[in-house]
C-alpha cells in the first residue's frame, strides 16, 4: 500500500480530516502516537501536512504515519497539560483579531500574539465590529502597533465596512485567525465567504466577553489559499521565549536596550535601565512596559515549574 500525503484541515479526539487532492480521509494516529514527536501536546494541527496509508478495507479511512516538517508553526503554552499547544501551521500570515467595545480591545493580548510569531511570519491586526465605533484610546494603541512596524486594519462583518479590501488583502494566503472570543473571527470568516456557514456566538451582558462557539481548528481552502478559524481564546501564555530575551522580541524596547548600564539587564530593577527610563519618559508607552513585565514574569514562572518540576 503506497504512502501518499495531504494537509490536515481539522482534528477531534486524535481523529483527523486530510485532504489530497479532491479527497477528504478520515485518519487516525498510527500507535496514537506521532514518531518523533510523542511528547508535544498536539503534534498535529490545521495546516500540517502528513503522511498516510490509505485503509484498502474502510473506504474514506486511513492511517497517518509521519508528519512533513513545519515551515512555521502558531503556538501558545498549555498551562493544564505543561506544554506547547500549536493552533495552526505553515501559514503565510496570522490575523490577530480584536473588537473596539464588546469584548473591549485588549492590547496586552496583542502584545502577546505579536511574541509568539515574531521572526516566524507578519501579522495583520484586524479590528472587527466597526460599527461599535472606535474611541481615541484605541486609535492611539493602534498607531503605536503601525510604528512599530505592524499593519492594521478595521472592518466591520455586520455593516460589511472593509471586507472587500480584506478579501483582496487575503487572497492566495494561508491566514490564521485567532483572538478573544466574541471578537468575531467566524462572523468575520463567513463574511468572506458565505459557504463556510461557520456557527456564530453572542456576547455575554454579564460579563462583555465571548462565549466560545468554535471547539477546534479548522482549515477552510479558500481563493488559491486557505483561512484557519480557531477557538477563542480568553487568556494566551507564551512559549518558545526566554524570559531574558524576551525585550529583545518587542520592537519598541529594542532601541533602548543598548542604553542599560548592565549587558545582562532584565528592565526590572536595575539601576540606569534604559529601557524603563525611556518607559518613564513617555519613549514607551507605559501600558507596553506594563505589558512586559506581566509577559516576563509569566515566563519566568513557567521556567521555574520546568526547572524543578
Amino acid at each position: 500500500m503506497s504512502i501518499e500525503s495531504g494537509i490536515v484541515l481539522y482534528g477531534i479526539n486524535n481523529i483527523f480530516t486530510v485532504q489530497y487532492g479532491e479527497k477528504l480521509l478520515e485518519c487516525r494516529l498510527k500507535g496514537k502516537k506521532l514518531k518523533g514527536h510523542e511528547k508535544q501536546y498536539n503534534p498535529i494541527a490545521p495546516g500540517d501536512r502528513v503522511f498516510f496509508k490509505e485503509d484498502s478495507g474502510h473506504a474514506g479511512k486511513g492511517m497517518i504515519t509521519g508528519r512533513e516538517d513545519r515551515r512555521n508553526d502558531f503556538s501558545r503554552w498549555n498551562k493544564k497539560r505543561n506544554s506547547p499547544q500549536t493552533v495552526a501551521a505553515n501559514i503565510d500570515l496570522l490575523v490577530c483579531l480584536a473588537s473596539p467595545d464588546s469584548p473591549p480591545f485588549r492590547p496586552r493580548f496583542i502584545d502577546r500574539v505579536l511574541i509568539m510569531a515574531e521572526d516566524h511570519f507578519p501579522v495583520l491586526i484586524l479590528v472587527n465590529k466597526m460599527d461599535q465605533g472606535m474611541t481615541e484610546d484605541v486609535k492611539i494603541r493602534l498607531e503605536d502597533f503601525k510604528a512599530m512596524g505592524y499593519d492594521y486594519r478595521l472592518c466591520s462583518a455586520k455593516t460589511g465596512e472593509g471586507v472587500d479590501e480584506l478579501k483582496a488583502f487575503l487572497k492566495g494566503k494561508t491566514a490564521a485567525f485567532v483572538g478573544q472570543s466574541g471578537v468575531g473571527k467566524s462572523s468575520i470568516l463567513n463574511t468572506l465567504e458565505p459557504s463556510f456557514n461557520l456557527r456564530v456566538g453572542e456576547i455575554s451582558d454579564k460579563y462583555n466577553r465571548g462565549r466560545h462557539t468554535t471547539n477546534y481548528g479548522i482549515l477552510l481552502p479558500w481563493e488559491g489559499g486557505a483561512l484557519i478559524d480557531t477557538p477563542g481564546i480568553r487568556e494566551i501564555h507564551l512559549c518558545g521565549v526566554e524570559a531574558r530575551n524576551l525585550a529583545r522580541f518587542m520592537p519598541d524596547l529594542v532601541p533602548f536596550i543598548d542604553e542599560c548600564n548592565l549587558p545582562a539587564c532584565l528592565h526590572i530593577h536595575e539601576p540606569n535601565c534604559g529601557v524603563r527610563d525611556a518607559a518613564e519618559r513617555g519613549d514607551i508607552h507605559p501600558d507596553r512596559y506594563e505589558s512586559y513585565l506581566r509577559m516576563y514574569y509569566g515566563l519566568l514562572e513557567i521556567e521555574e515549574e520546568n526547572k524543578y518540576g
